[in-house]
């Protein structure tokens, strides 16, 4: 499996989520529902705490990223593609961070 900029190459494509009939054409393309054609006092509670959210997240350092992705591809840094699918089911289930 590579990883690039475009995605993953070599899997097989993901399934487009299914809207509901009941969701307005907008949602029907993302599965969500319009934040557009919600009253201004709503959107503005919604971005806010996305904001929010958004400021307390890490900041990202390009260069390290760069560097551990090099690494990975030197063979220099072993990674285990089964231990990273449970940390992920397990905190996706309930089992901590």
């Amino acid at each position: 499996m590579k990883i690039s900029s475009s995605g993953l190459t070599g899997q097989p494509p993901i399934a487009a989520p299914v809207a509901a009939p009941d969701l307005p054409p907008t949602a029907r393309a993302t599965g969500l529902p319009s934040v557009a054609n919600a009253p201004a006092q709503h959107q503005s509670a919604v971005l806010g705490s996305a904001q929010a959210a958004l400021r307390e997240l890490p900041e990202i350092d390009a260069a390290k990223v760069a560097a551990l992705r090099d690494a990975l591809a030197r063979g220099e840094i072993r990674f285990d593609a089964g231990k990273l699918a449970g940390l992920i089911q397990r905190y996706h289930s309930g089992g901590g961070e």
